[in-house]
């Protein structure tokens, strides 16, 4: 999500802290609320997480909502509608967008015409999968995919399991690491500055990831200050601090995301999911006890393809989804009346609300790799590190074991378009727009211990390993960069023998990602630096925290630097 609403991203923090407040409060609407018809006691009550302001009765829930499964009639039907959890964000336009622009399925919407009766049912307090399912209030619920797999264990640690069945959006821009202060301008920048965020969410993992793919030392890694915000305070939290100058950057993501780059004076986008496009994706997951049943594989078909097609009637009218997004949603209707409808749509470029032909691209569905389930293990790695789980000792679930493919596999076979498109590559790379990119400065670089032999610019075998398993996911996860790839020396040795055999050892590892990953050789720009470039100072290695040849190993690292197009 893409990015969820305020407090939607800060779920993990909010399953941590109880007594989360109201995503309309959190997005800093507080003072428009509290004034709204002289009742200043109903955005006390939302602060303190007691209460919430009664909801309209267009949203749906002015009656008590009948446990999932538990109404009359099969799944789907008028009586027993399939339920579905959401927040209040932007990516889940095109669903609305498929149900009438209602909460409940109206007469002549896309699943009205399917045959199927859905019903969003708006949980911005975040409740955990597992009370989800246990109390039957929806058999569906979003999710990011990185957060499900920090979630997935605990789901079964509770006697439950999930599956997701369909991508629903791809941040591209909606996520990203901003600064205050015109120095920073990388992500090895950071270096004993502060970043405002909330703990735990997708921002927290890019932020982790960005960090430790850079080539700032160890010592200077952990110099980065990361300020949690409280998760009561959300985005909007996040954004005063920015605003504040009492910390120098922050992880965000949209609305406070474009909020605080309007706001904030001299503010720039350090690095964000514009270039690392394949990094955060929204997606819904069912509970297996319903996906298992014979009988409702048709409810849960139809409830993936009228999504996509509310995803294509979404992009063709965009100010539809604008409307569906302000009737549904409270949170949009007060964006809308304190910021404009038009600035509910500006934040629609920033993501992708995902169809048939990106499900099957992200998911390798079309012969390229599987983003989601790469992603998935990622940040499985991520938080288990970052001591995000539960019960750490909760074993690792295959990618696999997490998403049922039939759905999207069942489009694919009757549209042979799809696929083929989504065969095609994602992005143009030319050479001359490769060449403007590198002028420009890295967001981030990373060293990659690729070894050669003494003398020798050949790779091994345990060479093109190292290239496998370090540098091609991060490629991948920069899906839109360019990428400036440069050999280098420690000291010892000829300047010239040097410079020449670090742009040989480029050269070879450009080559190797071109013939057997069939990355766009457009994509890169050879650099020997030779010793010029050094990370650690070799004249005083123990400033880093190293010995001598620790200091000379990190200097002969071959270097991936990431260009924004």
């Amino acid at each position: 999500m893409a990015t969820p609403t305020p407090l939607a991203k800060g779920i993990l923090a909010i399953i941590i802290i109880a007594g989360a407040g109201s995503l309309a409060w959190n997005l800093a609407l507080k003072d428009w609320w509290a004034g709204r018809d002289g009742q200043p006691q109903a955005a006390a009550a939302v602060k303190a997480g007691v209460e919430k302001p009664a909801q309209p009765a267009a949203k749906g829930q002015d009656k008590p909502l009948i446990p999932a499964g538990q109404g009359s009639g099969a799944l789907g039907s008028a009586g027993n509608p399939l339920k579905v959890s959401i927040v209040s964000f932007h990516g889940y336009a095109p669903a609305l967008v498929a149900n009438g622009n209602s909460l409940k399925t109206t007469p002549g919407s896309i699943y009205a015409a399917k045959g199927l009766n859905v019903e969003f049912v708006i949980q911005d307090d975040i409740p955990t999968l597992a009370t989800i399912y246990e109390s039957g209030v929806a058999q569906c619920a979003w999710r990011t995919s990185d957060f499900w797999a920090q979630e997935h264990p605990n789901l079964r640690n509770a006697g439950h399991d999930g599956r997701a069945v369909v991508i629903v959006d791809n941040t591209q821009g909606g996520d990203a690491i901003i600064s205050r202060d015109p120095a920073i301008r990388t992500v090895e920048d950071l270096a004993g500055r502060s970043v405002a965020l909330l703990q735990y969410t997708p921002s927290h993992g890019m932020l982790i990831d960005a960090i430790e793919n850079s080539s700032l030392t160890a010592r200077k890694k952990s110099s980065v200050k990361m300020v949690f915000i409280n998760a009561e305070e959300g985005t909007a939290g996040v954004r005063a601090a920015l605003e504040s100058g009492s910390v120098d950057a922050a992880a965000l993501w949209d609305p406070d995301l474009s909020l605080a780059l309007r706001n904030v004076t001299n503010s720039q986008v350090v690095y964000s999911t514009k270039t690392a496009t394949n990094l955060i994706f929204d997606v819904m997951v069912c509970d297996s006890r319903a996906l298992n049943k014979p009988e409702n594989e048709a409810v849960f078909q139809k409830f993936v393809e009228g999504w996509m097609e509310g995803v294509t009637q979404a992009r063709a009218n965009p100010d539809k989804a604008v409307d569906a997004l302000v009737r549904t949603e409270e949170f949009f209707t007060l964006l809308a009346q304190k910021e404009g409808k038009p600035f509910i749509k500006t934040l629609f470029g920033n993501l992708v609300w995902t169809g048939l032909e990106d499900n099957a691209r992200i998911l390798g569905l079309a012969g390229g790799t599987n983003h989601y389930e790469r992603v998935y293990r990622r940040f499985d790695e991520i938080y288990r590190g970052a001591g995000a789980l539960a019960n750490p000792k909760s074993p690792v679930i295959p990618p696999q074991d997490s998403f049922d493919y039939r759905f999207i596999k069942n489009m694919l076979a009757k549209n042979a378009a799809a696929s083929a498109a989504a065969a095609k590559p994602q992005h143009v790379f030319t050479e001359t727009e490769q060449k403007a990119a590198v002028q420009q400065q890295a967001q981030v670089t990373k060293p990659v211990m690729v070894s050669f032999p003494s003398g020798s610019s050949e790779l091994t075998k345990r060479a093109q390993k190292v290239i496998d398993d370090e540098m091609v996911p991060f490629i991948e996860n920069n899906g839109s960069a360019y990428f400036e790839v440069s050999g280098n020396t420690d000291s010892v040795g000829g300047h010239e023998m040097n410079m020449r055999l670090s742009h040989a050892r480029a050269q070879a590892v450009v080559k190797y990602l071109n013939e057997q990953w069939e990355f766009p050789r457009a994509r890169f720009r050879v650099v020997g630096n030779g010793p010029d470039k050094p990370l650690c100072n070799e004249a005083n290695p123990a400033g880093e925290g190293m010995n001598l040849e620790e200091c000379r190993a990190l200097n002969r690292t071959t270097r991936v630097a990431v260009f924004a197009r």
